[in-house]
């Protein structure tokens, strides 16, 4: 029998409380290439030249992002995956909340 008591896989791979490293490399191998796609798409059309004209701001996402992914890293050693994974989980939930209050 594969997966759950329903036979899914699902229970077994997404939800288990096993080692987050493999579900992080499963949701790169999705993400990135959806990520390049919409790269490719945006530069055809000329949408990723506002990127150009406020380098200065572009460079501030970039570092902000490096920055997050190495300290989320570094996280994994320090707490554990029990309070990581939900702490992680709301940060895009209270950016949505915010995005949506947005006038």
């Amino acid at each position: 029998m594969l997966g759950g008591p329903d036979g899914s896989w699902a229970d077994t791979w997404f939800l288990s409380p096993e080692d987050i490293r493999p579900r992080g490399a499963s949701a790169l191998q999705v993400s990135l290439p959806t990520m390049l796609v919409a790269f490719a798409r945006y530069s055809r059309d000329g949408n990723c030249a506002v990127l150009g004209t406020n380098l200065r701001f572009t460079m501030f996402l970039a570092a902000g992002s490096v920055v997050g992914a190495v300290l989320g890293g570094l996280l994994l050693g320090v707490f554990p995956e029990l309070v990581l994974i939900p702490v992680l989980a709301l940060i895009p939930l209270v950016s949505a909340v915010m995005l949506a209050r947005q006038d």
